[in-house]
């Protein structure tokens, strides 16, 4: 049985979910490297067994959903204890592009593919995954609305939306949860998308809580990224950049020593104790990975601590965080 640990409300619903969450995409096997299905099943487990009730999945997560597969094979024997959220609006091509399509008809057709893989007749939280430029986001936002008044869902949420779209979005379909990018060093989040959360009532489900292990303090100054490995594309890995990110983490080491956790928990619990945030999603292909993670659930961080982390958040400033290239 999973230790006993906080729930919190999703939006407005009945909907209670892990302040740690379980991101599914390491397990896809897309940009994770060295992924199996052994390791995957026992992460899911280990989720379980860490207090984690909440999984956060997508139809593109896998060329052909092994991450809603992978769940399935796990999680059904407690679906009823569980939460779990999937995506649609993004699938991969044969030839391995991705595509972006919001259109109401792909949206019906990815949800009961979903469905489907799940083995579910019901998600708890279903996202546009990200708008479609070419579809206006009110149309997307109908064909959710249509679902979530049939029972596909019990609730909607939108990721990677900026303000204009969350409203034009919930004029149509109510949000309760939005994801988007957000961690010590990229905080853009707080200027917009948190404060209207707060508004409308929904929930900032975060995800790059440890910037793709960069903040799990397990990455040395001089690693070389496998071939394969899409952290190497990320301007944060690099340059002059990955040398104040290591600086950073170097402090972050330094406050841990005294706090009987690791880098990767006080980051964590650093995040889930920002105002507004209802859940980090912490992906993991191993079962090691979350359960460290889901311990910062249990931690207890006095105030001098945590002034330390935010004296060197100060200090390292603002990172040039870039795109992917």
């Amino acid at each position: 049985m999973s230790p006993q640990t906080e729930r919190r409300q999703l939006g407005k619903t009945d909907i209670y979910v892990s302040p740690v969450a379980l991101g599914c995409w390491p397990i896809a096997g897309m940009t994770s490297l060295h992924v199996n299905d052994v390791d995957s099943l026992a992460t899911l487990q280990a989720a379980i067994d860490s207090g984690v009730n909440f999984f956060d999945a997508a139809y593109c997560y896998g060329a052909a959903g092994e991450s809603e597969r992978l769940i399935a094979a796990q999680l059904s024997d407690v679906r009823d204890q569980v939460v779990i959220a999937t995506k649609t609006g993004l699938h991969w091509r044969d030839d391995g592009k991705r595509v972006i399509d919001g259109r109401p008809e792909t949206i019906r057709a990815e949800v009961e593919e979903s469905l489907r893989r799940l083995a579910t007749d019901q998600v708890d939280l279903l996202y546009l995954h990200t708008p479609d430029p070419t579809v206006p986001i009110a149309e997307s936002a109908g064909e959710l609305k249509r679902i979530l008044d049939e029972g596909l869902t019990r609730s909607v949420g939108a990721s990677n939306c900026d303000i204009q779209q969350l409203d034009a979005f919930h004029d149509v379909c109510p949000i309760s949860a939005v994801q988007s990018p957000y961690n010590m060093l990229q905080r853009q989040l707080e200027a917009d998308v948190l404060p209207w959360c707060e508004t409308n009532g929904a929930s900032a489900m975060i995800y790059w809580p440890l910037m793709k292990g960069l903040l799990a303090g397990r990455l040395a100054r001089d690693t070389v990224f496998e071939a394969g490995d899409g952290r190497a594309k990320y301007p944060m890995f690099q340059g002059e950049e990955w040398r104040k990110n290591q600086d950073f983490v170097d402090q972050l080491r330094e406050i841990t020593g005294n706090s009987n956790c690791t880098v990767a928990q006080l980051v964590v619990y650093w995040t889930i104790h920002q105002p507004s945030i209802t859940s980090a999603l912490c992906g993991a292909k191993r079962d090691y990975q979350i359960r460290e993670t889901a311990g910062a659930m249990s931690l207890q961080l006095d105030d001098a601590t945590l002034q330390l982390v935010d004296e060197a958040i100060e200090k390292r400033g603002a990172p040039v965080t870039g795109k992917a290239v």
